[in-house]
């Protein structure tokens, strides 16, 4: 548990103030701490992205000391172990991770790797942290520690399954949440929209000559200015305690095109037409989002695994076509996944031997519908992840020491259980190293 929180922190001055606990290490220390070696002369090729099996802390700093990746990435989403105390298995009953640090310790390790993901990000970057109600508070000041309060953007309501009928005294957990940061002032955003309601659709009730239909709008607004837009025009002054929302000249233009009603007693307002809306900007209440819900919903079966128009959204806001993504909590590979799909290269980190099997299976033979998924006493288990799901030409990369450790794990696997290593062996012949 954090111990108190002082003012003017190393970091801290960044926020306006920082949690304290024990063992926090300095920035330095952080970014001089051990690196994965193996990894140095990692350079990315041409192909779509890059896998990296191991521990996300020391292949970080490794990354730091590469000139095509330190300050480069655009965007990093991560969806982090949740500080559940709790043990994660696949729909085959694989073990994928274990989620056992709390209070202190899991802040620390969540924040030495952010400091790493700082570094990395470019200038036009963003993070987006992905967490539950858990360690969402803490989670924010340490955010505000390494990224500065003044980059905090948003922090997204995301709803995660249908509604339950919870019996303890309290209300139903149906939600978690997404810290959205960026590194600078000025980062990539590419507004996303979603399609007019029927409520909106309900405002734009009038119909011009033309057979437009639109809504008619003030052309004022609150606040009393000094300039032309406080001034007369066509021999009206704004009504008390407002301005016009345009110069005249403006307001002349628009009046010429059409594109203002005047009521029988003389009242101007502006004419907004339905077919030039470009939608409604998206809000931080996200409710189209949840995790797999039906049995006809196609996953890959590894544990706690997000909603792929979820990262759909969330990169094609904060990227661009080319720009590299970077997800080093890659789990079941949706985020590397989709930013392929949409043009962008990608890094992908995980520790889990279960994951780094997904991510293999994922990219070499798509995703099965929830319903396909069977017991593991069911004859022919294996088979059920074979649906394929829009296969295509997929160039992955993976570096030499992860395709010895990946052999090793599939080796030891057989050995405490005759079988559990044939199916990552399988993968491993289906994938063209490079």
């Amino acid at each position: 548990m954090a111990t108190g929180i002082t003012s003017f922190g190393e970091l801290g001055q960044l926020g306006g103030f920082e949690l304290t606990y024990p063992n926090k290490a300095s920035r330095e220390e952080v970014l001089r701490g051990q690196r994965a070696g193996t990894l140095i002369e990692y350079r990315p090729n041409p192909c779509e992205g890059n896998l990296f099996y191991g521990d996300n802390l020391p292949i970080l700093r490794t990354l730091l000391f590469d000139r095509e990746m330190r300050g480069k990435v655009d965007l990093v989403y991560i969806d982090p172990p949740f500080a559940t105390g709790s043990r994660f298995e696949s729909r085959k009953q694989s073990h994928a991770y274990s989620d056992n640090l709390r209070g202190a310790e899991f802040l620390e390790f969540l924040r030495a790797r952010l400091i790493l993901i700082h570094e990395l990000l470019s200038g036009f970057g963003s993070l987006y942290l992905h967490l539950d109600s858990r360690m969402i508070c803490e989670a924010k000041i340490i955010l505000d520690e390494v990224f500065g309060a003044d980059n905090f953007r948003a922090v997204i309501t995301r709803r995660k399954s249908n509604p339950k009928n919870y019996t303890s005294k309290s209300y139903g957990n149906i939600a978690d949440y997404i810290l959205f940061y960026s590194k600078t002032s000025s980062y990539i955003w590419n507004r996303q929209a979603t399609e007019l309601t029927e409520d909106h659709l309900k405002e734009y009730r009038y119909v011009d000559e033309k057979g437009r239909r639109h809504m008619r709008v003030p052309l004022h607004a609150p606040g009393i200015r000094n300039g032309e837009t406080g001034g007369e025009w066509k021999g009206m002054m704004p009504p008390p305690g407002k301005h016009w929302q345009y110069k005249p000249s403006t307001l002349d233009q628009l009046d010429a095109d059409g594109h203002i009603h005047w009521s029988s007693s003389g009242n101007p307002r502006k004419k907004v037409y339905l077919d030039e809306h470009e939608g409604v900007s998206v809000q931080d209440i996200w409710m189209d989002f949840k995790d797999a819900h039906n049995q006809n919903i196609k996953i890959t079966g590894y544990p706690t695994e997000k909603n792929p128009q979820l990262l759909e959204r969330i990169v094609k806001a904060s990227s661009n076509e080319g720009s590299l993504v970077m997800d080093c909590f890659a789990g079941s590979g949706t985020t590397l996944d989709v930013a392929g799909k949409l043009g962008r290269r990608w890094i992908g980190v995980d520790e889990s031997y279960e994951a780094i099997a997904t991510i293999c299976q994922r990219f070499t033979k798509g995703t099965a519908k929830m319903g396909s998924f069977r017991d593991l006493a069911q004859p022919e288990v294996q088979e059920s992840l074979l649906f394929e799901d829009e296969p295509r030409v997929f160039g992955l990369s993976i570096v030499d020491n992860l395709l010895e450790a990946l052999k090793q794990q599939a080796h030891q696997a057989d050995g405490h259980q005759p079988g559990a290593g044939r199916e990552l062996s399988r993968l491993l012949g289906l994938l063209s190293y490079g």
